[in-house]
């Protein structure tokens, strides 16, 4: 595997809220650090709803030596939003990459299921409900999602020189020949472990480089199996805002371990050509040990458990993925 990565979140913006209040250039020096040189990655995925954040993350980045995937991640805009925010940050990859860093342009990720425009629906779950058992609506959705990624490439080209993907999910039938590299949000459950390995040869025999991103489970027993649903056992406020873990789950790192450690073992088997695990650390899911109730972390896909005074430590899981990326 060329490109051994992790996802870095600088802050999702959802309704012109983010997701991360605070964003110290010193803290994420230390974690990118961390990245680099204790868990072995050479690539990072950045991805956020800030191209301030992103491109001030990304210097970072270049400065240790990390390829950089650049990765705005929009979360219900419109398309004038997306393309606005698409263009914005392909200045400011450019820049970077024009001073001499590797750095990859990824234009967005699931756009159909997370932004409006694309289908009906009010937010991401009611999207994904209404594609089920629906194939026209499904060609449908990838019609038009295909229709604007041809603009959206269009207008990234014209300010980005580098190399250029996006983070699909499989069911959107992306125009690869807009792309430079193919990257798949390949998440495995239960229901699909027995296909997985063939699922991911068959990605890489297309022919061009394919990264996995989005890939991850969270820290309770059995979420290896509903991995696409993991973060499903938390119980929100009337604002949307996590709270508590409903009733019944078990805190187990060791199940998380063990499914990064297997997808990254079948992705060196496989040939492909980059992995981002998913992901670094969740912040606003913070680790609670004196109150399984509300031990938000067990719920995250971050492989380091973040405490509420902003301070971390490495799950089960960030041994096994240093373990991983140290040996291939």
């Amino acid at each position: 595997m060329r490109a051994k990565g992790i996802a870095y979140d600088t802050g999702f913006v959802r309704h012109g809220e983010i997701s991360v209040p605070a964003f110290d250039l010193d803290v994420v020096r230390e974690d990118l650090t961390v990245i680099r040189d204790d868990l072995h990655c050479n690539a990072v995925h950045l991805i956020g709803g800030s191209p301030e954040r992103l491109e001030q993350a990304a210097r970072v980045a270049a400065g240790l030596g990390l390829e950089i995937w650049f990765s705005p991640y929009p979360l219900e805009l419109t398309r004038t939003e997306i393309l606005e925010l698409f263009v914005d940050c392909a200045q400011r990859a450019e820049r970077i990459r024009a001073e001499g860093a590797e750095v990859v342009f990824v234009a967005g990720v699931e756009l159909s299921i997370m932004n409006k425009g694309f289908m009906d629906g009010d937010d991401v779950l009611d999207r994904v409900q209404r594609l089920f058992g629906h194939p026209d609506r499904v060609r449908e959705v990838s019609t038009r999602l295909n229709e604007f990624l041809a603009e959206a490439v269009t207008a990234v080209r014209a300010e980005f020189r580098g190399r250029l993907t996006y983070a699909c999910i499989q069911f959107e039938n992306v125009d690869w020949s807009l792309f430079d590299v193919l990257s798949f949000e390949l998440i495995r459950s239960a229901e699909v472990a027995d296909r997985y390995p063939e699922a991911v040869r068959s990605l890489v025999a297309q022919g061009k480089p394919v990264a996995i991103t989005g890939f991850g489970t969270a820290a309770w027993r059995g979420s290896g199996a509903v991995a696409p649903r993991s973060m499903e056992i938390v119980e929100h406020d009337a604002a949307g805002l996590p709270v508590r873990i409903k009733d019944g789950y078990v805190r187990d790192e060791q199940e998380q371990a063990v499914y990064l450690r297997e997808l990254l073992e079948i992705f060196e088997a496989e040939g492909v050509d980059g992995a981002f695990v998913y992901m670094f650390a969740l912040a606003n899911y913070p680790h609670r040990p004196d109150e399984p109730s509300r031990d938000l972390d067990m719920a995250g896909p971050g492989i380091v458990k973040v405490y509420e005074d902003g301070t971390w430590e490495p799950k089960a899981a960030f041994g096994a993925v240093a373990e991983v990326y140290a040996r291939i």
